[in-house]
This record gives structure tokens, sequence and C-alpha cells, in this order.
């Protein structure tokens, strides 16, 4: 039988090893992650130097180094530091594998997490290239799905396909019996236009890489223009017809407006000539000639402005048989007609 004594001294330190384990836990998470680089990071071959280059955000006065998991190096830096750098001299085989980072700082003495992982990657010239070949009918269209195969010669593992501009490779897979994979671009794009090689990492416990092969163009034929812009310049699709312009709508209501003026000037003037007429041929009138009376028309339209009121001015001259006094000389009625258009030009 356990004493009572023993069991409350087992509680209480398991209950303090927790304690203990929730305040690093919270202390971790109130650090800022290191982030962890390689330079070169890419195209980096066995017998190369590498650095690893350990960013931190705060004052730190330790760094370690991971790799594959196991703690492989540290490096105190001072106050005015924020980077510490690791070098791995001449790259061999088991060098290429995933490397983090993590630091501590003193005051408090607080240890962040680590950093996220960093891959390695080693070419080994030892393996040879892989060829690719390029499965498509010629030209290739916009749209049409096209096939790269990869060969690798049995050599197994996993096969990458690259793309010149990319730093990373856009597709891989596992070769079949053959040695063979095929990667399909499916509705290819003019984006998809480039060139393109192929790689393979070899099984085993590191990431080793055989070298770049030989390289195929994909060139991309756009079977129609671009989304917005018409092939005809006539063929927009607009099929609104004319559209209504008011400044044209304005003057041909300004110029309706004078015509119906000048019709109604003249219609008046025909009426008055007829009444005119049946006077001077009804009984007991005195003889007139037709021309006892004249008629004086103007029309005025201020000029570049519709807005304004249009006259006929109408002067009618009745000859009279008294002879007029040469101090005052008769003056000829005037008869206006005004007429407005109700709206601007």
């Amino acid at each position: 039988m356990v004493p009572w004594g023993l069991v409350a001294l087992c509680e209480t330190r398991t209950m303090f090893l927790a304690g203990w384990c929730l305040v690093a836990a919270n202390r971790a998470q109130q650090l800022p992650r290191p982030s962890l680089s390689l330079h070169p990071s890419q195209g980096v071959s066995l017998g190369d130097n590498v650095t690893l280059r350990c960013h931190v955000s705060q004052t730190a006065a330790r760094v370690w180094l991971y790799k594959d998991g196991r703690l492989t190096s540290e490096k105190d830096i001072d106050k005015e530091q924020d980077t510490a750098e690791f070098s791995l001299v001449g790259i061999k085989q088991e060098d290429a594998v995933k490397y983090w980072c993590q630091y501590q700082i003193l005051e408090p003495l607080w240890t962040s997490n680590m950093s996220d992982p960093v891959e390695l990657r080693v070419t080994d010239p030892r393996y040879p290239p892989p060829h690719i070949f390029l499965r498509a009918d010629e030209p290739v269209e916009e749209g049409m799905n096209v096939t790269i195969q990869c060969q690798n010669q049995n050599y197994g593992g996993i096969i990458f396909l690259h793309k010149v501009g990319h730093s990373a490779p856009i597709q891989h897979q596992e070769p079949n019996g053959g040695g063979t994979a095929n990667f399909t671009l499916v509705g290819v794009t003019p984006a998809d236009a480039g060139t393109y090689r192929c790689s393979f990492r070899a099984g085993g416990c590191c990431l080793l890489f055989s070298p770049l092969g030989n390289n195929v163009t994909l060139e991309v034929t756009m079977t129609h223009a671009p989304s917005g812009t018409p092939k005809h310049p006539d063929l927009t699709g607009d099929t609104r017809g004319p559209q209504w312009n008011p400044v044209t709508a304005v003057a041909g209501g300004c110029a309706a407006a004078i015509l119906f003026i000048l019709l109604l000037v003249v219609s008046f003037l025909l009426i008055a000539r007829r009444q005119q007429i049946q006077r001077d041929e009804s009984p007991g009138a005195s003889p007139r000639s037709p021309d006892a009376v004249q008629f004086q028309v103007s029309v005025w339209v201020p000029p570049g402005d519709c807005e304004g009121l249009t006259y006929a001015e109408l002067r009618a001259v009745t000859p009279s048989t008294c002879t007029p006094s040469p101090s005052a000389a008769p003056e000829s009625p005037i008869i206006y007609a005004e007429v407005g258009t109700g709206r601007p030009c």
C-alpha cells in the first residue's frame, strides 16, 4: 500500500511540472518565430558551400541550428545583431536534408518556437539527366491538352517537371514501370507557353537530385481575339440604332418654328389681300388699283439665340385721295405677329 504522503508529493510534483510546461509554452508564444534561409537556395551540387541564416526579430543571446530534427550547431550573438549564420563547407550527401533554427533571450529567459523548415536540395552529378519529349499536335492551339513526357532510365524515385522562370517544380509524380512520367497540361493558354525540363530525386534518405535534362519549348497559338476587342471595327454588336442628340433636336425645333412663322405670315398676307379685293369689288366702293394696298414684311431672328421672340412686321400702305399736309406725314399702320418657340436653341 502506497503511503498517502508519497501520493501527495507525486501529485504536487506533477502539478508543478505541468504548470512549468504551461508557463514555458506561453513564453514561447510571446516570442516571434525566427526564419531560416539558404544562400544559395538552389543549384547546389555536392562539394559546394552553403550558408544558413537564422533571422530573429528580438535581441537574442543564443541561436540553435537543427539538422534533420537534431541539434547540430549553436551560436551566441550580441544585442546589435539580428542574424546568426551557419556555414556548411563541402556539401556531402548526408547534408541534403531539412533544417530548422530556434533562439533564446536572457531577460526574461524565454525560448522561441522553431522556424519553418527549409530543404537543402543537392544535385548529384552521378545520376544521368532525364530525357523530355513534347507529345502534342502542331501547332498547339489555345484550349488543347498537351502531354510532356519525362524518362529517367528506371532509376525510380520521383520525377519533377520544371518550367524556366519558376524556382520550384510545377508538377511531380512517380514514374511507371518503364521509368516514364507523363505530365498533362489541360486546356493550355498563352501563360503555359515556355521552356520545360525534367529532373528526378533518387530514393533514399537524402534530398539528392539528378541534373536537369534537355529542354522542350511549348508555343501556344491564340484562336480568337482577346475578350472585349471586336474582330472588325464595324461588327461591334451594337443594335441600339441611331442615338438621340439633344443639340440636333433643338436645332431642328428652331428651324421648324421659323418655317411655321413664315407660313403664318404668308397665309395672313394672302387673306388680307383677298379681303381687300372683295371690298374693292363690292357695290359703291371706289375703284382702287391692285397696288392700292402694300404690305411690307420683315422677319427678324436674333442671330445665335433661339430664346428671343420672332416678329413679323406688316406695313399696310393705303393711298389717300387727300393731299397730305407738308407738316405731318401720314404713318402707315403696322401689324406685328409675335411667336415664341418655347425652348432654348
